[in-house]
C-alpha cells in the first residue's frame, strides 16, 4: 500500500498492552483523540491481547495482536515487519523498552519511516542505587533512543532536563508533551460522614505506599473520621498489609485490589494523595483532579508542572509523614477542600485535556514528515 495522500499521516502505535496502567491509559486517550482528526490514519500493534486491545476495538480502532507470550523476539519482529510493510506508515510511535527496540529493528530495512518514542517515566530504581547491569541496560536503552529515533517525547520538562543532562540527549531530539485526559462529565462526591483519602497504583517500590501507611498512622491517631483506601495490586502488598496490622489500622486502611471502575473509585474519595519517589505526569493524579479532587503529592518529577501549590493541591518538599499529614489536615475543612477541588478540575480542563495532547502529537508527526 502506498503513502498516497500528501495530507494523510499514517501512524502505527506500538505498545505492549499487558497492563492497564499509566502508559496504556495514555495510549488509549491518545488514539481515541487522534482517530477523530482529519488526515490521520491509525493502526495499533499490541504485544498482548488484554484490556487495552478490548478498549481500542470498542471504539473502532484497527488493532493487530502480535502475541509476545507465543513468539520469540525474532517472531515478534517478523510479525511487526509484515504489518508495517502492508500499512506503509510515515510514523511508528512506540512505548516502553521492548517496543522501542522492536520499532528500531523492523525499520532497519525500510526507508522513510520516522521513529517516535514516548518515555513515560524514568527508571524505577534511583540511578545511584542501581546495580551495574541495570545501569548498563538503562544507558543502552537511552543510547538507542538518542541516536536512532527521530524524536523522544517526554511527558514532563523535568524528565527532558534529566535526559539532556545525564544521557546524551539534546533539546532538538526531545519534545515535551504533557499527558492529557478527558474531563470527567460528573463530579459526584460521596455523602458519607467520613473523610476518605485514597491513592491508586501498582504496589511497587517506586510508588512508596509504605509512606502512605505511615501518613495514615499519623492522621488516624489524631482524627476519628478519616479513612484510607488504596486501589491496585503488586508484589509489595503483603509487606504493606503487615505494616497496617503493625499500626493496628485494620478497618481504617483498606486494600481494594485492582479496580476496573476507576470512576467510581475517584467519586468515593475526598482527597487524593501520591507518595511516589518519582513520576512523569501520572495519569492517576490527572484523573483524580478531573474528578474534582484536591491532591497532596511530593515535590518530585512532573508534579510541579501539574499542581499549583496551595491552589489546586499541595506539593510536599519533605518526604515525612508529618509534612503530608499537615496538608491533609488543612483539607479536612469542607470549604477549603471544595475550593481546592474546583481549582484542580479547572487546571485539568485548561491545561491537560486529551484533545490538546493529541494536537501536539499530530503537529509533531507532521513536522517529522516534512523534515
Amino acid at each position: 500500500m502506498s503513502k498516497n495522500s500528501a495530507n494523510e499521516i499514517r501512524v502505527i502505535l506500538l505498545a505492549s498492552g499487558d497492563l492497564w496502567a499509566g502508559a496504556e491509559v495514555m495510549v488509549y486517550q491518545l488514539v481515541s483523540s487522534l482517530k477523530r482528526l482529519d488526515h490521520v490514519k491509525i493502526l495499533v500493534i499490541l504485544l498482548n491481547n488484554d484490556r487495552l486491545a478490548n478498549e481500542l476495538k470498542a471504539i473502532g480502532v484497527k488493532v493487530h495482536i502480535i502475541d509476545e507470550t507465543q513468539l520469540s523476539a525474532l517472531g515478534l519482529a517478523r510479525g511487526i515487519h509484515k504489518i508495517t510493510k502492508e500499512f506503509s506508515p510515515h510514523i511508528i510511535h512506540s512505548h516502553r523498552y521492548k517496543e522501542n527496540f522492536l520499532a528500531w529493528l523492523v525499520t532497519k530495512t525500510m526507508r522513510n519511516i520516522q521513529l517516535v518514542a514516548t518515555q513515560h517515566g524514568m527508571p524505577e530504581v534511583a540511578k545511584n542505587k542501581q546495580k551495574l547491569p541495570a545501569r548498563l541496560r538503562t544507558r543502552i536503552f537511552f543510547r538507542l533512543l538518542s541516536c536512532c529515533f527521530d524524536r523522544t517525547v517526554l511527558v514532563s520538562r523535568e524528565m527532558q532536563q534529566s535526559l539532556v543532562d545525564s544521557y546524551g540527549f539534546t533539546e532538538k531530539n526531545t519534545t515535551v508533551i504533557h499527558n492529557g485526559i478527558p474531563l470527567s462529565p460528573n463530579v459526584i462526591q460521596h455523602t458519607n460522614d467520613r473523610i476518605i483519602i485514597g491513592s491508586a497504583g501498582r504496589l511497587f517500590p517506586v510508588k512508596d505506599f509504605s509512606l502512605m501507611v505511615d501518613i495514615a498512622n499519623v492522621i488516624v491517631s489524631q482524627n476519628d473520621i478519616v479513612d484510607f483506601v488504596l486501589a491496585g495490586d503488586g508484589p509489595e502488598r503483603p509487606m504493606l498489609e503487615e505494616k497496617v496490622r503493625k499500626y493496628d489500622l485494620q478497618g481504617r486502611f483498606i486494600f481494594l485490589g485492582h479496580q476496573d471502575d476507576m470512576d467510581s473509585f475517584y467519586r468515593s474519595l475526598d482527597v487524593y494523595i501520591s507518595t511516589s519517589v518519582h513520576e512523569g505526569i501520572p495519569m492517576s493524579v490527572l484523573e483524580a483532579m478531573s474528578h474534582g479532587l484536591p491532591v497532596v503529592v511530593p515535590k518530585v518529577g512532573g508534579f510541579p508542572e501539574i499542581i499549583e501549590d496551595g491552589i489546586s493541591g499541595y506539593l510536599i518538599d519533605n518526604r515525612t509523614p508529618d509534612m503530608f499529614a499537615d496538608s491533609i489536615f488543612k483539607l479536612l475543612q469542607p470549604q477549603h477542600r471544595r475550593s481546592m477541588a474546583s481549582a484542580a478540575r479547572s487546571r485539568i480542563e485548561n491545561s491537560f485535556s486529551r484533545e490538546a495532547m493529541a494536537q501536539q502529537y499530530y503537529h509533531l508527526y507532521r513536522e517529522l514528515m516534512h523534515d
